[in-house]
């Protein structure tokens, strides 16, 4: 009589995408095994190896400090959005108080000048020189014609709805500060009405990071929308 010889039974070894798969589809096994969550080791930075229970609360203090720095970082930008509308309202209600359009562009330079630190700044607007003659602000204050070849290197600008922030032409700095170009470093240019009908405002800082395409235009379109309010009037 023969006898037939009974295949082996070989056990294949788990593979750690099965370990893997399984402890994501029950992710309640270390509760019912507390005791194997804290024989597990883990490597740890230092390269001394900790239990899985202290990898887990150093991966959640980071987590917290991570948290931390964030709120942070929006507490800073609520303080800032509302020193920035407090400086909008104080405009406001300086050009409310103008009764003339002199009184009116004096506001808007010292607005300019102390609310935006600017180091140079400049107000341009588009017309004839003899109907501005009564407004007496220095250099601050320039009146110009829309088609001059001196304001040519700006016609992108005036097109576009946005104020713009960066490093400006030499071309640009030379028209707007003149003497001072070389000392500028970045330069806002904010738009006053439609298209930049009115004309435009450019504050220079001689930083060359304060005005960068990067920052919120916000704040600066409507310091823009407040002159041009104003100038119209008059």
């Amino acid at each position: 009589m023969s006898t037939q010889r009974q295949p082996e039974f070989v056990e294949s070894p788990v593979s750690e995408e099965l370990v893997h798969d399984y402890l994501r589809q029950h992710p309640d096994y270390f509760e019912r095994h507390p005791s194997l969550l804290g024989a597990l080791q883990v490597p740890h930075a230092s390269g001394d190896a900790i239990s899985l229970v202290e990898r887990q609360v150093s991966v959640l203090r980071q987590k917290d400090l991570k948290l931390e720095r964030q709120l942070k970082d929006l507490i800073e930008v609520a303080r800032a959005n509302d020193v920035l509308a407090a400086k909008i309202h104080h405009l406001a209600l300086q050009l409310l108080a103008t009764t003339d359009l002199n009184a009116t562009v004096v506001a808007i330079e010292e607005a300019v000048r102390s609310g935006l630190s600017a180091d140079q700044s400049v107000l341009v607007v588009f017309g004839a020189a003899d109907e501005f003659s009564d407004v007496k602000v220095g250099r601050f204050f320039r009146v110009i014609g829309r088609d001059d070849e001196a304001v040519k290197p700006f016609s992108t600008f005036l097109g576009s709805s946005n104020p713009r922030c960066g490093q400006a032409r030499d071309s640009q700095l030379q028209y707007l500060f003149r003497e001072d170009a070389a000392e500028i470093g970045s330069v806002a240019l904010v738009q006053l009405g439609n298209k930049s009908e009115i004309g435009f405002l450019a504050i220079g800082s001689t930083e060359r990071d304060r005005f960068h395409p990067g920052m919120s235009m916000d704040f600066l379109a409507r310091v823009g929308d407040l002159v041009a309010a104003a100038l119209k009037r008059f």
